[in-house]
């Protein structure tokens, strides 16, 4: 096999250049450039089937056909639109077993979930997750020891896990928020509890950078809430408390003093739409149907928004821009309810989990932070 190195390429007239006959590889880390003309520069006579340009007057590339069809241009097949996705993580489901199934559902379809994969490092309870549009991430937990791991997936492909990082610690009982492109993983205990904020690129992989701190130590949350703008961190377990923190999603530093969730809880399910933030139901220490709401970019107290169809704490929570989702938790461990965020009422039935959890994690590519 040979290489030939070259720049440029032409006959000894230099109006044209020598034919290459048989299999020929080319092979560049810059790129190859097409010849190109307009539309009225087609070439037409002594053509041969299956000539490249690009054709400047439609930015694209087209072939030759041959002469009864003629030029015609290369369609990009675009992928079906897959909708807003919940996709469901670990948990465990019944109290010491760990979970590595990871199932999805549509979030404006009501049904039973579907399987999306499986965990990649080991099953697992107790993680957080946040997610871009494109792109989940989840950190933490146990599995079975406590974990720093950190691993991501693609919404739009089902597919098991892919190890993106690590944690600067391992802990568990953490919480989760996120912009369109950076996730906050907040709190939990290893096994003090912790008061210390970490952040990640959603896009890159590798592993947390310090982004500040909580207004305490706190693990077993509430949940968490995002707009494009702020992240709040509501609740806590250990002491059970009503503090609700926020940050900017952008700027390091220390978390500020929100307000109060209505009911001091820890361990509850929490969703967003980009103005309004939920939590709902969690241990006061006995299981709660609460669900408080609040308006993200106004400090104040929550306020009643309704209740879940049955008291249960240890769930997870997800979102549309719309439509807020809770997921699992003990004692129904396969039940998933909605609400719809802008409104406020009780949660209603949506379908069911492919397996019974609590201690879950769940995340979208819809929710109020995109």
């Amino acid at each position: 096999m040979s290489k030939i190195n070259i720049r440029d390429f032409h006959n000894e007239n230099e109006d044209g250049a020598p034919d290459i006959v048989g299999v020929s590889t080319f092979s560049s880390t810059a790129y190859f450039v097409p010849t190109k003309g307009n539309t009225e520069q087609r070439p037409s006579d002594h053509v041969e089937v299956g000539s490249i340009r690009f054709n400047t007057d439609t930015s694209n590339l087209e072939y030759y056909r041959g002469d009864t069809i003629g030029w015609s241009q290369f369609v990009l097949q675009e992928p079906a639109a897959i909708g807003t996705r919940a996709v469901n993580i670990g948990g465990t489901p019944d109290g010491p077993t760990r979970s590595n199934v990871m199932d999805y559902v549509t979030i404006a379809s009501e049904g039973n979930a579907i399987d999306f994969g499986d965990i990649l490092a080991n099953p697992n309870m107790d993680p957080a997750a946040s997610s871009s549009t494109i792109r989940g991430v989840f950190a933490g937990g146990r599995n079975p020891g406590t974990t720093n791991t950190i691993e991501y997936f693609e919404f739009a492909v089902l597919s098991n896990s892919i190890d993106f990082g690590d944690l600067s610690t391992a802990r568990f009982e953490l919480t989760s928020c996120s912009d369109s492109t950076r996730a906050l993983f907040a709190g939990g205990r290893s096994p003090s509890t912790q008061s210390s904020i970490e952040k990640i690129t959603i896009a890159s992989t590798g592993s947390t950078a310090s982004f500040g701190s909580l207004s305490g130590s706190r693990r077993g949350f509430t949940g968490s809430c995002s707009s494009s703008i702020r992240g709040l961190f509501g609740g806590g377990y250990s002491p059970i408390v009503d503090t609700i923190d926020y940050v900017t999603i952008q700027s390091d530093g220390t978390a500020q003093d929100f307000g109060n969730l209505s009911v001091a809880r820890g361990f509850g399910g929490s969703c967003s739409s980009p103005t309004r933030g939920l939590w709902a139901a969690g241990l006061t220490p006995s299981d709660s149907d609460v669900i408080d709401y609040v308006q993200i970019m106004t400090l104040g107290n929550a306020l009643d928004f309704g209740d879940i169809t049955a008291a249960r704490s240890l769930m997870a929570g997800a979102s549309s821009s719309t439509r807020g989702l809770f997921l699992g938790g003990a004692p129904d461990r396969t039940s998933i309810e909605f609400v719809t965020i802008a409104t406020t009422g009780d949660a209603q039935d949506f379908g069911d989990l492919t397996v019974g959890k609590s201690r879950n994690a769940a995340c979208s590519n819809g929710h109020g932070g995109l």
